[in-house]
């Protein structure tokens, strides 16, 4: 019985708990670590690359400056010794006779009386007195267009370009139609002198010459100014028109381009 009893204890005492103490372990998160050697080399490299720019600094930026400076100062001196040079004083009095002699010619080609430019590509005139714009605006010139008559003759409706003068003036004026004026509306050509020929009313107030039949004058499509509609003539609205004929005079220069 007391046998029985010693191992009932043995066998308790077999299966009692120890307590065990529990160890505490702390983990060093990793991107800390990382972080860290980042720093570490960021800096090191920081080192590595400063001591070069430090280096070429002293060695190249600054001489260069200072040569700057003394070469600018030599070039001044240079340029102080070659002006006072008996050539240099030579060749600028020499620079100075021909522009001179430019400017006069350049001069000859403007006219002291008025004279007045007229634009077939832009359809635009431009008059002058005493070198002096004084009015400008848009005119008419040659629609280039071609008429043909029996495919033995033909007309192209250009206005001439070139240098010309004012050869005469009229105050309402009257245009004899020439042939092709017959030819563009489909009627027989009359003699010469014919009365059909003659048309009142439809040139303006004035008319200004400058040869072979053209002629600077008004117009009743006044709508159609700034384009190229003519026969060859140039055409102005009344305004404008009497500007030009009152200011240019017979010979006046006529500039067309």
């Amino acid at each position: 019985m007391d046998e029985n009893k010693i191992n009932d204890e043995l066998s308790a005492n077999s299966y009692q708990e120890v307590p065990v103490s529990e160890s505490i372990v702390v983990e060093v998160p990793k991107k800390s670590r990382f972080s860290q050697i980042l720093k570490i080399f960021l800096i090191i490299l920081s080192i590595i690359l400063f001591i070069p720019a430090v280096i070429l600094f002293f060695l190249y930026v600054i001489p260069g400056i200072q040569e700057f400076g003394k070469g600018r100062v030599q070039l001044e001196v240079n340029d102080a010794i070659f002006m006072s040079q008996p050539i240099y004083k030579k060749k600028i009095v020499q620079l100075d006779k021909d522009l001179q002699k430019v400017t006069k010619k350049l001069n000859s080609f403007t006219p002291i009386k008025p004279y007045i430019i007229i634009s077939t590509t832009n359809n635009r005139f431009y008059l002058y007195q005493n070198k002096t714009l004084i009015r400008e605006g848009f005119c008419s010139s040659g629609s280039y267009i071609r008429l043909v008559k029996d495919g033995s003759k033909s007309w192209i409706f250009k206005t001439p370009k070139g240098k010309f003068r004012i050869l005469n003036k009229q105050i309402d004026p009257v245009w004899k139609k020439p042939d092709w004026a017959f030819v563009e509306e489909g009627l027989p050509i009359p003699s010469a002198n014919h009365e059909s020929r003659f048309e009142y009313g439809v040139l303006g107030d004035y008319a200004l010459s400058i040869g072979d039949d053209y002629l600077i004058h008004g117009t009743i499509y006044k709508r159609f100014l700034g384009m190229p509609v003519t026969h060859g003539c140039v055409r102005l609205n009344d305004e404008d028109l009497k500007a030009v004929y009152k200011t240019l005079d017979f010979g006046s220069k006529v500039y067309i381009y």
